[in-house]
């Protein structure tokens, strides 16, 4: 579990005073928990609220662009989806699929605002299993239709040889190691600052934590090119770039779609892309993607579920 902050700590955190707290709950959504007859808010959970109400709602000027063949995707980037985007062009002339790096709540904020078609998101959930769900629970008042992309293996990019030894998160706390980090708002933002935690690190100690870039490949460019000895990262970027990798975990990495848009002709076109030989083939090249589930609509889980990925992750290990 992350940090939690009392009622006076997340005033200071939001800079309001201890009264407002009590409203941001009733009536912004505040994410907050009662234990004991006290209010304790998780951390992550509060910066992630912050981030998803940065932009004014009543700036939007209008729905997503209805053209026919058009398909918005919005939210976290990943070389993959950019390849399938690239092969959906390219099949379906009379189609056009767009992608806007918005970090996965970037991409959930979209679409609430009927901004796309598509987010993108992997937004780890607190009980540390599932994913996404959470959030959507937090920021849409309707649940959305929860598509699998692919499974990915996130983890520490490392440069050629491991030349600093990093071989799990605590060994980022070496005197002159730099790092290079991905945006707030972004899954795996979210997810380096969870293993940080669980290693005993605070990022701002680490240099080079406040160096944000925005995409995977800029974590390994930034690794490959000497700027920074470690990033957070997926599998697949260090191995395009001859990087070394650290694996912490497989993650889902889901496609969320309104219900009144599921069945529109580019959207059915794409999912289908999903089905296809010639999408997974895409991934034979690189370690660290899993296409199994790609394509299969993803509901809430049970307990008994969990167990069942749990020992799934162990057989991919």
């Amino acid at each position: 579990m992350g940090k939690l902050l009392t009622t006076r700590e997340v005033a200071r955190h939001l800079g309001i005073n201890e009264k407002m707290v009590y409203t941001l709950i009733a009536e912004k959504g505040l994410p907050a928990s009662k234990v004991t007859g006290k209010w304790l808010f998780p951390q992550h959970l509060v910066d992630q609220w912050v981030e998803a109400h940065t932009v004014n709602l009543s700036a939007v000027t209008g729905p997503t662009p209805s053209a026919e063949g058009l398909l918005i995707i919005a939210g976290s980037n990943d070389p993959l989806l950019e390849q399938a985007i690239g092969l959906f062009n390219g099949l379906y002339s009379d189609n056009l699929a767009v992608f806007g790096n918005l970090g996965s709540l970037g991409g959930i904020r979209s679409l609430k605002q009927d901004l796309c078609h598509i987010a993108t998101s992997h937004i780890l959930q607190e009980n540390g299993q599932e994913y996404n769900f959470e959030i959507l629970d937090q920021h849409l008042d309707t649940l959305p239709v929860v598509v699998n992309f692919c499974r990915r293996r996130q983890g520490l990019i490392v440069a050629k040889g491991n030349p600093r030894s990093i071989h799990q998160t605590a060994d980022l706390n070496q005197p002159g190691l730099r790092v290079v980090n991905r945006k707030l708002g972004t899954g795996t933002r979210q997810l380096f600052d969870l293993e940080l935690n669980n290693a005993g690190l605070k990022g701002a100690a680490i240099s080079g934590y406040d160096q944000e870039v925005q995409r995977h490949m800029d974590v390994g460019l930034a690794v490959l090119s000497g700027r920074a000895d470690a990033g957070p990262g997926i599998q697949p970027v260090a191995e395009q770039l001859g990087l070394d990798f650290v694996p912490w975990r497989w993650e889902r990495y889901d496609l969320l779609i309104r219900k009144e848009r599921f069945f529109g002709v580019p959207m059915q076109r794409f999912l289908g892309l999903l089905h296809e030989e010639r999408f997974h083939r895409l991934t034979s090249p690189y370690q660290g993607y899993d296409t199994a589930i790609s394509g299969k609509m993803i509901f809430r889980q049970t307990t008994t579920d969990h167990e069942s990925n749990e020992a799934s992750e162990e057989e991919m290990r």
